[in-house]
């Protein structure tokens, strides 16, 4: 019997939705609100201020990461740069002058099909103060634009109402929900699924 060898044409291999380089090709940039917000790379004076953030336990509960020391903190923060390089993570500390306030995170980045997921955590003396959703706000302007991402997806349990208020207000629409999708530490959660598409801004 003949065999028969199958070739996929080239016009089933895509296009680029953002070329390669677009971010490790630059320094990662510091974004800043007109309110004064920064945000900006972590720095490895930051270290401290991440162990800490990891003990609370909302950060704990809602992120899977764990960050017991100043050492785990210092891989943590290498890991960030990593990511820039490798233009699969975009990490920033949300900072109100010299005081760090959080974190936002573009993860998951596939710039061949223009979409990332966002992350967030506050510390808790910064949390209800708008600081999550003006950093989301400038990290959707700043990733659908500047960057041309075409779509920006932001995952959430169903039970983190605090979440789900600052992807409302940060103007990401809710899509859906997917059923018992991500395990926490008391079980599956049903998670809210937010989306931001660059034609919505």
């Amino acid at each position: 019997m003949r065999r028969t060898t199958l070739e996929h044409p080239r016009s089933l291999d895509p296009d680029p939705i953002v070329r390669p380089g677009r971010m490790c090709g630059i320094e990662q940039p510091t974004l800043t609100s007109d309110s004064g917000l920064l945000l900006r790379p972590f720095r490895n004076a930051d270290t401290g201020t991440v162990v800490r953030a990891y003990q609370d336990p909302d950060v704990r509960f809602w992120n899977f990461r764990r960050i017991d020391d100043e050492a785990d903190a210092a891989r943590w923060i290498e890991h960030q740069r990593e990511g820039w390089g490798a233009e699969t993570v975009a990490s920033w500390a949300i900072a109100d002058g010299t005081t760090l306030l959080g974190r936002i995170a573009l993860n998951n980045v596939k710039l061949t099909f223009g979409i990332a997921e966002v992350g967030y955590w506050m510390l808790p003396e910064a949390r209800g103060r708008g600081a999550a959703v003006t950093a989301l706000a400038i990290v959707t302007e700043w990733a659908l634009g500047e960057v041309g991402l075409h779509r920006i997806s932001l995952y959430h349990s169903v039970a983190n109402a605090a979440s789900c208020r600052v992807a409302e207000k940060a103007g990401y629409v809710l899509d859906g929900t997917a059923r018992s999708a991500w395990p926490h530490p008391d079980g599956w959660h049903d998670m809210h699924l937010h989306g931001a598409v660059r034609t919505d801004h």
